[in-house]
């Protein structure tokens, strides 16, 4: 979750591909509608440069007749359409949506902005979710993963956090998943990054408007302790935004870890939603947001990751590159654990070529041992055991994804298979020809 703008950028994407909530109206008024959004436009938009032009799009739009559709939907379309064309901004964006219109008529002013303080409600539904944080989970290797899927801020955000953060310092490598995070405050990634920095630095400046600054640093006192040093791995998508991305560019700039994934939404600025008369709210941004690490917003451009790959793919490289690391420093077995995880991670995700097709290698063999194709992958098992996925590591060589010091290899015959050696991790090893 996020806070109650970011949770409508994350569901509506407000900018790009618009919704429509709530009852359809019986009928519309586009001066009245275009009217009050050149009035917001002109009073907040960010970039003076751009004020004008928006304005200019919007009375053209009125004036060709383009916006009298009749229809709340097809005049949401249009609009954001022409305002998307002007400013090419993933936080400027209107929607139809009545019942968020009345609740932001009935508020004070900036009760709409990214930063304003959540209302009870929004407290309890962030309370369901852990207040973003979805998922705690200890990898193989002792990697620490936690998926934050919003920054939210209120309520008990700050002790789930510190609940995470003791979580991830007892690993031996943190992940930090937000390749679904669509963004929301500040202050939330101002207290998570704090945890990887040391105290008081300088992380972010917020140019709001014409005369307010404000100047982010990172905190003198967090319960849980800090994690600076700790191997870091940060995922990162298409999908990943506003407020995810001031994270995702912090631990880019400062250089306190990896960003695995794909290039951020570039959906740089601080924004703000106001009602719009006929049940309409639009996002306007109304602040820049520049990165102390690199006196850079990432309004457009987005921050480009470390490593790039395949958003799905993410979290198996980030495991590859945190188990060759702790495996760096570490000797004998537990050396040897860590680099066949790594591995057998990579084969899974660089698929290692066999010297025969797959389908021959599966078969019965001597000792109640068989070998199964099931869905284009070899699995192994002994009568009474479980089954086990085989993993290509070679030629005619397979490793065990449960297993990672185990091995299995194939004696080949021309084009068919004669038997198997089965290799355990304590050297053990025991030969099973394929049984007529």
């Amino acid at each position: 979750m996020a806070c109650a703008a970011a949770i409508v950028l994350a569901s509506s994407g407000a900018g790009a591909e618009p919704v429509v909530t709530g009852s359809v109206a019986k009928a519309v008024d586009e001066k009245l509608v275009v009217a009050d959004l050149r009035r917001i436009i002109a009073a907040n938009y960010v970039l003076a440069d751009v004020r004008s032009r928006l304005d200019a799009a919007l009375v053209k739009g009125l004036a060709t007749g383009r916006y009298y559709v009749g229809d709340p939907g097809e005049l949401v379309d249009r609009i954001n359409a022409d305002m998307k064309a002007v400013a090419h901004d993933a936080h400027l964006g209107m929607r139809y949506d009545p019942a968020q219109q009345a609740q932001l008529a009935a508020r004070p002013a900036g009760s709409g902005a990214d930063d304003a303080p959540p209302s009870d409600d929004e407290i309890r539904r962030a309370a369901k979710f852990n207040y973003g944080i979805v998922e705690m989970k200890v990898l193989p290797g002792n990697i620490r993963y936690i998926d934050l899927m919003g920054f939210f801020w209120g309520g008990q955000t700050a002790a789930a956090y510190d609940n995470a953060m003791r979580f991830l310092k007892d690993g031996d490598a943190a992940i930090i998943d937000i390749r679904q995070n669509g963004g929301g405050s500040p202050q939330a990634v101002q207290y998570l990054v704090s945890h990887f920095l040391e105290p008081n630095r300088p992380i972010v400046t917020f140019y709001m408007g014409a005369n307010k600054v404000d100047h982010l640093s990172s905190l003198a006192s967090l319960p849980a302790g800090r994690l600076v040093g700790k191997p870091l791995y940060v995922l990162t998508s298409g999908m990943t935004a506003s407020a995810a991305e001031e994270f995702t560019g912090h631990v880019a700039g400062f250089k306190i870890g990896e960003v695995i994934g794909q290039n951020t939404v570039g959906a740089g600025f601080r924004n703000e939603f106001f009602p719009v008369s006929g049940g309409y709210v639009v996002s306007v941004s109304i602040g820049r947001a520049v990165l102390a690490s690199t006196g850079k917003d990432w309004e457009g451009v987005g921050i480009a990751p470390t490593t790039k790959v395949e958003a799905d793919d993410a979290l198996e490289v980030a495991q590859v590159h945190a188990l060759h690391r702790i495996a760096s420093t570490a000797s004998g077995m537990e050396k040897r654990m860590l680099e066949s995880r790594a591995m057998l991670l990579q084969a899974k995700l660089s698929p290692v070529a066999t010297a025969l097709p797959i389908e021959r290698y599966a078969g019965v063999y001597d000792g109640g041992r068989s070998v199964t194709l099931e869905g284009g992958a070899l699995n192994y098992q002994r009568i009474g055991g479980p089954k086990v996925a085989l993993i290509s590591v070679g030629a005619n060589e397979f490793g065990f994804s449960e297993d990672p010091l185990s091995r299995i290899s194939f004696t080949v015959s021309g084009a068919g298979v004669t038997g198997l050696k089965l290799v355990r991790g304590d050297g053990s090893t025991v030969e099973a020809p394929r049984a007529r």
